[in-house]
């Protein structure tokens, strides 16, 4: 089970990655056609609203995996001196904490998700529904709840390590 989260992560990622190169390929798109706005182009419509959406999406797409990386920013000047059951309880606190935020976060997103598909909100130019995006979100913020849970049972040893892990977070296992 481990290794299919931590695939599903990756594939995340990748997919993010994806969003993120179509938000900067329409950017440059837009930015060009201003620029040769005399010559009968002009700017992609709605373009601020694309990268809007397109970035919290690419957000939500992207931490999953970089969390089961290690790739978030810690502080170590006091941790690595600590014996290592106190790192253990410290990363597991922490772990256990972050998985609380994700669910919560999940939780209010679901439901502003429903709530801007219930009153039909939608973008101001493209008239595009604001739930698609919140929908779009809700995909990484499962699957990041999936990636601490499972982080958190690997810490307690209820689960394995897929295999090949490139990277063992808090360097206590």
């Amino acid at each position: 089970m481990t290794t299919w989260i931590f695939r599903l992560a990756k594939w995340s990622a990748i997919v993010g990655g994806l969003v993120l190169c179509a938000i900067t390929l329409m950017s440059v798109a837009s930015i060009t056609g201003r620029a040769l706005n005399g010559l009968g182009l002009g700017p992609v419509p709605g373009d601020f609203e694309l990268v809007e959406a397109g970035t919290g999406v690419a957000v939500f797409l992207f931490l999953p995996w970089t969390y089961l990386r290690g790739g978030h920013a810690t502080v170590d000047i006091l941790y690595n001196h600590l014996p290592r059951a106190v790192q253990r309880a410290i990363l597991l606190g922490s772990d256990t904490l972050m998985l609380l935020l994700w669910l919560v976060l999940t939780w209010r997103l679901w439901h502003g998700m429903l709530e801007k598909r219930e009153y039909l909100e939608t973008t101001f130019i493209l008239q595009m529904p604001l739930w698609w995006a919140y929908a779009a979100c809700m995909v990484g913020a499962v699957i990041g709840c999936l990636a601490y849970l499972t982080k958190i049972l690997i810490d307690l040893g209820l689960a394995n390590d897929p295999t090949g892990r490139p990277v063992k977070p808090g360097g206590v296992h």
